[in-house]
């Protein structure tokens, strides 16, 4: 092993001598002030640090210069004749001993961690290892120059002209998430010029906009933009790392996704500002969590050959190793200030220079880990918390990692909002029809306030998803039973088994049309179900017309047609993107489907009102018997638009809602409940009619009608109120002749906190006698007698109806 202060050796060109000051040691990076660049890098056990600057295209080292200052572990200098476009790397020198955590070899060429823009790319070699790699021993030492198969830094000028675009500042009850793949989304599109195709130049063309906002997609969720490596076993086996989970400079945006490499930069925000001006906000996937070095086997790409003791968890007693809680073979360390610094100031950036509008923190998890494990009151939630840039933007958590303790979904802090698998998990079981899953799905319904409900946080905590990225697409949750990962290279072993899906009576794709039908209602009750629950939704790009992955369900490495989006719609494709636009100008134009107070389903006395009524298929209030019956499939929830819509003890003005669920094989009879002070329903959504039948025509239906709910099928009304209205005072002394008795409550929180059921209604059940009743409080003494059961329905359009809308 050579001595610590080894140097690479010299070649035989004469390396230029440029002038250097002192600089300052902040900020870190590499920074334009207008008259020269500054350099700062933190290494806190470092010997000494040369910038190495390189010509244009990173190819030949010009010059080799020592910092020369070193303030509070940060090594510093400013060069005068540096402009933007200068490329550079450092080479870090200090002692190589693995078995203390330090892997200081200035042989191997890294790359500045603060660098705001890269050239080149990773060229797979043993140069890039600190170690022999031949020898597979970590300890042993690689005198080899690492430079010509290393991506360098290059400065950047940050000046952009943004005009008078405002970042759109959606509030989190109104946004609707749409998580999408830069390079997947736009790489097919027909109406995108050649060369704009999977760049963010794609993505703000006019025709991709104005796609994203008549769908009703408040925010767009790009999966890693920052500069990632793709993995030596991936493309030796002529795969990449599409996905991008793997993250090697937190500040530059990713070369591959430019139509002009040199200027993602300028690409990136000119896609920002495209977006805004449409009034969608931008949120990236960010991965904080750990880095593309690997484990003490990796290469030496960056924060390994800086300071790897620093930027790394390492085993307490074995600081060879690392602590691996994220599953890649590394962690970061943002127990460190200065790596704590680097992860807050890469947020910042974004925030400020490049104007996005949140993020989504992978593996959120490992964040909030301090050496003792997960604290919800840890370093970077509170530095979050306290800072007034990052307060302001959209933060979600993907709340658990691999380590002990890793699931932690509902315990992030105030102003976090979470992914929440358990609603994915429980909305497939329910319309794949498993046993007892009612209750449990009508929680997810309601923003899950058994997990979120506390410390004042609101529903849109509840970031609801029925797929993501990583899984099966909502066409593969209905077509496949069991993932088809073969194209990974792996023998299928990737990827999860527990899919919850379910193929509907053949694997894959099929020309049997009782199958498809049944396929495309269970994708409307599936968007559906999304669209109308409480929380916040988000949608995986290409679910609203029915993109497959051919049932690979961990497409990490697939930059080809299993993971592009198709742009070529069948006849069913169509309508179901309709639908969707349906499902979100309903939420749009109903406060009551995105309240920002849980339903509880609890009477509130100020106010003589409950907020929600959970019903049987008879039409009336469910009681312990049906809520304990664990066969149940089908229910329905009146939604009462006049209860508490704030701190404000008033009554609420939204609409209110039915919504009915069947997840049963068959057809159930439903009784459409009397509610005081309305005088009929007005169906707005029927997962089992075509767009025709159902969207454009607002039928209206008297109380006590029978409707007949079509076997997996979901509704959704609007009660339509008395023409005479003569409300009540909400007063002690005021009657609430169908006030819910207590017994009639779940036993945990109303709004299905608990663990309670009800039970299926036989097909061709009558209703018991007399009048279906809801509980909301009187509003009008002269509401309408229910209908007859046999009475048909009058199936004229309602004055009250919501008018057409504008087709994608």
């Amino acid at each position: 092993m050579p001595p610590a202060s080894a140097a690479p050796a010299r070649s035989a060109r004469a390396l230029a001598v440029s002038r250097i000051r002192e600089g300052s040691p902040h900020p870190l990076g590499a920074t334009w002030t207008g008259v020269g660049v500054n350099f700062a890098l933190f290494s806190a056990h470092a010997t000494k640090v040369e910038l190495c600057l390189f010509d244009d295209a990173g190819e030949t080292e010009l010059e080799r210069i020592e910092l020369p200052e070193y303030t509070d572990e940060v090594w510093h200098g400013f060069l005068p004749d540096a402009r933007p476009g200068t490329v550079y790397g450092y080479r870090v020198h200090g002692p190589y001993e693995p078995e203390n955590g330090h892997r200081f070899n200035p042989n191997k060429l890294v790359l500045d961690p603060f660098a705001k823009a890269v050239v080149g790319r990773i060229v797979w070699g043993p140069e890039l290892f600190g170690y022999r790699l031949e020898t597979e021993d970590d300890t042993t030492y690689d005198e080899r120059d690492s430079a010509a198969h290393m991506m360098k830094g290059r400065v950047v000028d940050p000046a952009f002209t943004w005009g008078d675009v405002r970042p759109p500042k959606v509030p989190w009850d109104r946004t609707v998430i749409y998580e999408m793949h830069v390079r997947g989304f736009t790489k097919l599109h027909p109406e995108l010029p050649e060369p704009m195709r999977g760049t963010f130049r794609g993505l703000g063309h006019p025709s991709v906009v104005e796609y994203l906002q008549k769908l009703g997609v408040t925010t767009v969720e790009l999966l890693p933009i920052h500069t990632f490596v793709d993995d030596s076993y991936l493309l030796d086996k002529g795969l990449v790392n599409y996905w991008g989970y793997n993250t090697i400079a937190f500040f530059a945006p990713a070369r591959r996704y430019a139509a002009v490499p040199d200027f993602a930069f300028a690409e990136f925000k000119e896609m920002v500002a495209r977006l805004h001006d449409a009034g969608i906000e931008v949120i990236l996937d960010v991965v904080y969590n750990h880095t593309a070095e690997g484990n003490e086997r990796g290469p030496t790409l960056s924060f390994k050959g800086i300071d790897n003791a620093s930027y790394y968890r390492l085993l307490p007693d074995q600081h060879r190793y690392y602590i691996n809680d994220t599953g890649t073979g590394n962690t970061l360390n943002l127990s460190h200030q200065r790596v704590l610094q680097m992860v807050t100031d890469s947020l910042r950036y974004w925030v400020q220079e490049m104007q996005v509008d949140g993020f989504r923190f992978d593996l959120g998890t490992i964040l909030a880990r301090e050496p003792y494990g997960f604290d919800e009151g840890g370093g970077f939630l509170d530095s979050c918390r306290q800072d007034p840039v990052l307060e302001s933007v959209k933060l979600i958590a993907e709340p658990w990692d691999c380590g002990p303790g890793g699931y932690q979904v509902g315990r992030f802090p105030p102003g976090w909002a979470e992914w929440n698998d358990q609603y994915r998990d429980v909305v497939r079981r329910f319309w794949k029809g498993d046993e007892g899953m009612l209750a449990p799905f009508g929680s997810r319904l309601t923003a899950s306030g058994d997990i979120f409900n506390r410390r004042g946080r609101k529903p849109w905590a509840s970031v609801n998803f029925v797929t993501a990225h990583d899984g099966f697409t909502l066409n593969d949750v209905v077509s496949y039973d069991d993932k088809h990962n073969e194209a990974n290279g792996e023998d299928n072993r990737d990827g999860h088994n527990a899919n919850y899906s379910w193929n509907h009576g053949a694997e894959g794709p099929t020309d049997d049309p009782e199958i498809l039908t049944l396929r495309h209602r269970q994708k409307k009750n599936f968007l559906a179900t999304l669209l109308l629950s409480q929380g916040t939704p988000m949608i995986t790009a290409g679910d609203e017309f029915g993109r497959t992955q051919q049932g690979n369900n961990n497409a990490y490495c697939q930059d080809n047609e299993i993971s592009w989006v198709n742009w070529s719609w069948s006849e069913d494709d169509t309508q179901l993107v309709h639908f969707v636009q349906r499902l979100t100008e309903l939420r749009r134009n109903y406060a009551v489907l995105r309240r920002n107070r849980f339903f509880t389903g609890e009477w509130n006395e100020d106010i003589g009102v409950c907020d929600a009524t959970w019903i049987t298929p008879h039409g009336v209030v469910m009681g312990p018997e049906q809520w304990s019956d664990g066969n149940a499939r089908c229910l329905g929830v009146v939604l009462d638009g006049r209860a508490q819509a704030s701190g404000i003890r008033k009554r609420g003005s939204d609409a209110t809602m039915l919504l009915i669920v069947n997840a049963h094989h068959d057809v159930v009879l439903f009784t459409l409940p009397q509610v005081t002070g309305g005088r009929a329903w007005l169906r707005l959504i029927d997962t089992n009619l075509d767009y025709t039948e159902d969207e454009l025509d607002a039928v209206r239906l008297k109380f006590g009608h029978v409707y007949h709910v079509t076997g997996r099928s979901l509704l959704l009304f609007r009660l339509l109120r008395s023409r005479r209205q003569n409300p009540t005072p909400a007063t002690k002394n005021a009657p609430r002749l169908d006030r819910v008795p207590a017994e009639h409550q779940p036993t945990e929180q109303p709004a299905t906190r608990g663990t309670t059921q009800m039970a299926d209604a036989p097909a061709g059940a009558e209703p018991p006698p007399g009048k279906a009743t809801a509980r909301p409080a009187p509003e009008d003494d002269e509401a309408p007698e229910a209908a007859p059961a046999t009475e048909s329905p009058d199936e004229t359009p309602d004055d009250d109806g919501i008018g057409g809308v504008t087709p994608v």
